[in-house]
Formats: structure tokens, sequence, C-alpha cells
């Protein structure tokens, strides 16, 4: 049968019935710990590390179980919860001063931000590698009030995941791939009339003076295509 717990027994707040030497053990799980936690975010993209570095995330996770634990187990020391926030918080200056002073470590773990929209067309190639579908793309750019991609000169996604926008002059806007949906849906493979078109993949115009069946895409080889607005 369980003894009963004594209300404010020090020798079990502090240490339970572990040895000091444990404490030993707690500091090298909570390295191995942080190093699967940070490569994990790593690995994960940048879809989930926004607003917060992913340093800062490991931080929040490592430090918020590390605090929660101690306050409803009994059986879980204070000794251990100090150690692990004295190691995590050791861990995450140490790889903040590394990434701040290492290029490749930074790049590595934080990502890089990538050119994803160049005058008014999608960089398929560096847009394929991120983790980010047309649909987000889109919504992001409407929420900064794009209407059609011809108003964009620039579109870098930043390492946090964020979305930086430089938009043309309104003297320089030029026609382009509409991103509203009720425009965006009238899309078709064929060509039905002589105009001004938008690939429905990277944005590319085309003018097309009669009508065309399929027709290619210059830029990435697609054949979905909506009438270009201005």
């Amino acid at each position: 049968m369980q003894e009963p717990v004594e209300p404010f027994d020090w020798e079990r707040i502090v240490l339970d019935q572990f040895p000091g030497t444990y404490l030993g053990e707690v500091a090298f799980r909570t390295v191995f710990m942080f190093v699967v936690i940070l490569t994990a975010l790593a690995v994960s993209g940048k879809r989930e590390v926004r607003q917060l570095s992913i340093y800062e995330l490991v931080l929040l996770i490592g430090l918020g179980s590390a605090a929660g634990d101690p306050m409803f187990y009994h059986d879980v020391p204070l000794a251990s919860a100090v150690v692990v926030f004295v190691v995590v918080m050791s861990c995450y200056k140490l790889a903040t001063y590394i990434s701040d002073r290492n290029r490749r470590v930074r790049e590595t773990l934080e990502g890089k931000a990538v050119y994803v929209i160049e005058d008014g067309c999608i960089l398929t190639q560096n847009f394929d590698q991120e983790d980010l579908s047309l649909d987000e793309l889109f919504s992001e750019l409407r929420v900064e009030g794009i209407e059609q991609l011809g108003q964009v000169r620039v579109a870098i996604r930043e390492h946090s995941g964020q979305l930086s926008l430089f938009q043309f002059e309104p003297g320089d806007v030029r026609k382009g791939l509409p991103i509203l949906p009720k425009i965006f849906d009238q899309q078709s493979k064929d060509i039905g009339q002589p105009g001004e078109y938008a690939c429905c993949n990277c944005g590319h115009v085309q003018q097309f003076n009669a009508p065309a069946l399929e027709p290619l895409c210059p830029t990435c080889g697609q054949k979905i295509w909506v009438e270009a607005v201005l």
C-alpha cells in the first residue's frame, strides 16, 4: 500500500528518492531532448515557425514541460526542474550564439529568405521547394490587398515563414494572374477568344491572337489559363 504524501517534506520536494548524482542524468536528458526538439522543428519547415524563432519555440517547449511536471506530480523533484531550466537556457544561449556567427548553421536550422514572386510571376523552382501551397500564397497576398500578380514587384518568404511584399508603383502595374477566387476559378485549358491570358501555375502572361487548344505555358509547361486582369 502506498504511503500517504506528507505535505512540505522538503527532502521529497527537492530530490525525492533520487541520489544527488541523478541531476547529472537530468542534465544529459535535457540536452538530448533540446537537440531532438530543435531538429524536429527544423525539419518541420517554416509553416510551423511563425512570429517566434525556431530557438524561441524550442525554449518554450522545453521550459513549459519542465515547469509543468513539478507543479502537478509530487514525485518530480524541484531540483530536477531547476537543472532542466539551467541546461535549456544554456543550450538556447549557445545555439543562438553559434547561429549568429555561422551562416551555414543559421540557414540549416532556420532556413533562409526565398524569392517566390518577381515581376508578377511566381518563381516556380523556388516556390516548389517551400512548404507552401498556391492557395496559402494567394491568401497571404489578398490579406495585403493584392488582387492580381501584376501588382507584385517582389515577394520574399522570410525564414520565419512570413511573406515580405513589395508592390509596383500604380503607374507600373501590368496585367497579371487574378487571385480573387471568383475570377481565378474561371480557368480553362483552351483559349476561346483572343486576348491576354495568365498561366494559373506561374502567372506568366501571354498574348493570344487567335483561339488555341491546350497551349503550353512557355515558362512552366502547364496548360491551364485564365484571362489576365489589370
